[in-house]
């Protein structure tokens, strides 16, 4: 088959450095981690991290809920949510710091975000994970951000229009000023470390998909079975290393934010609370934020588990149009076949706004891709693959079906209906506990 003279897999120009320096593609990646005080690097910047983390993320909310509680406050500025928001945040951010001080630790920024893998890749791998790279700090900002605004106004204004009823100390402006500063930029901090981490996962993920996308294009091409086994056999190496960073944090994720949904449902459907924007708003703050995080991290999984399964059904298709050779009738420039697909059948003419030509592709939308789409792929280019080969990737992708697991649970649309189910059922019951009983 003349493996031996045959181009690589894909084009993989290296880069003129694999090793990290203070001036690599990292380098504002880096500056926003000493920024944020998680950078460990050495043992000063360790012991400021945990004193930061101590202060903003335990002591601060500490003091805001047992001293500022004002329970002699008027209805307006009583806080009776207050303990489900300090915890819920505090408990997040609590995981989603000791979870990413030791992804930085152990495996170091370089190689936990797999830039020393990405000399192996093509030059659009590369372009495309950089790309996503400076787009994430941006990322982080606009989930943060409003939701800082919308904290930021309701501080300003408990504590302005509270100043004679929340304790304080010396005198009252000064002391509701730096106690409002305090609260905010405690809330700012937990929050953002909490994104961090959710946004890192994301763009890690973005790079398998884009790996695959340029897997996908093997099967265009006339590629040695071999070449495309190993290939994928190293995608599959990399979303094991995903999952296995990542699945510890996933799961308590969900559990946190279950049962602090949960917890917030409990005591809002009681009979005596009071729901209104000065008692409740700053807990449907707290909500929006964890079940933003959690949709972050469930969607990327499932769309990377979604388009590492895609191969096989790209892979049997290849197989199909490989072995049925020129039995496809094709029209130019559109590769949907518009004949019969067996000899011997009638093809029926064709109507207008009724068959599969140029209405279907604009219905498909921006859904379909190199993975995913419904496209005749040309079988020309494969002549030198036996039947015999072919039918043995496609049994293997059968077989091995790639994805991001959580104890080897895979995280895939089926899995989120699953959570969905479950999660209802237990809203049913509360519901009917405490609504139920009124």
């Amino acid at each position: 088959m003349g493996d031996n003279n045959k181009a690589p897999l894909v084009n993989r120009t290296k880069f003129t450095r694999s090793a990290s320096h203070a001036h690599d593609e990292l380098q504002s990646f880096r500056t926003y981690l000493r920024w944020m005080c998680v950078d460990q690097s050495n043992i000063w910047t360790t012991c400021l991290s945990w004193f930061l983390f101590i202060f903003l993320g335990l002591f601060v909310p500490a003091v805001s809920h047992f001293w500022l509680a004002c329970s002699t406050c008027d209805a307006r500025h009583s806080r009776p949510y207050d303990w489900v928001v300090q915890l819920s945040l505090s408990s997040i951010a609590a995981m989603s710091f000791v979870c990413l001080t030791r992804f930085l630790k152990k495996y170091g920024l370089k190689r936990f975000m797999f830039f020393d893998k990405l000399c192996d890749e093509s030059e659009t791998v590369r372009n495309g994970y950089t790309g996503q790279l400076n787009r994430s700090l941006k990322i982080v900002s606009i989930f943060v951000l409003p939701c800082f605004l919308a904290e930021t106004a309701y501080k300003v204004w408990w504590y302005a229009s509270g100043a004679s009823q929340i304790p304080f100390l010396g005198i009252v402006w000064l002391s509701d000023a730096v106690a409002c500063f305090m609260e905010l930029w405690s809330w700012l901090y937990r929050t953002t470390v909490f994104f961090l981490v959710c946004v890192l996962f994301r763009m890690i993920c973005s790079l398998l998909v884009l790996r695959l996308h340029d897997f996908a294009q093997v099967f265009h091409v006339d590629y040695d079975v071999g070449s495309v086994l190993s290939e994928h056999l190293r995608i599959r190496r990399h979303l094991r290393i995903i999952s296995h960073r990542y699945r510890g944090f996933i799961l308590w994720c969900l559990i946190l934010v279950t049962g602090s949904q949960f917890t917030s449902l409990l005591i809002t459907t009681k009979s005596n609370s009071e729901l209104n924007i000065y008692k409740s708003g700053e807990l449907a703050m707290c909500s929006i934020t964890l079940l933003t995080g959690l949709c972050i991290l469930l969607r990327s999984a499932t769309k990377i588990t979604h388009k590492a399964q895609s191969v096989t059904c790209l892979a049997a298709k290849w197989h199909v149009c490989a072995t049925l050779g020129n039995s496809f009738n094709t029209s130019d420039g559109d590769q949907t076949p518009r004949g019969s697909a067996v000899h011997g059948i009638e093809t029926f003419p064709s109507v207008a706004g009724v068959d599969g030509g140029q209405s279907d592709g604009e219905d498909a939308g921006d859904e379909e891709d190199d993975l995913d789409n419904d496209k005749i792929i040309p079988a020309y280019a494969y002549s030198t693959i036996s039947y015999q080969k072919r039918q043995a990737l496609v049994t293997y992708f059968e077989n091995n079906r790639a994805g991001i697991t959580i104890y080897g649970f895979t995280l895939d649309r089926s899995t989120l209906h699953t959570i969905f189910g479950i999660e209802l059922s237990l809203v049913l019951w509360l519901l009917g506990k405490t609504i139920g009983s009124i």
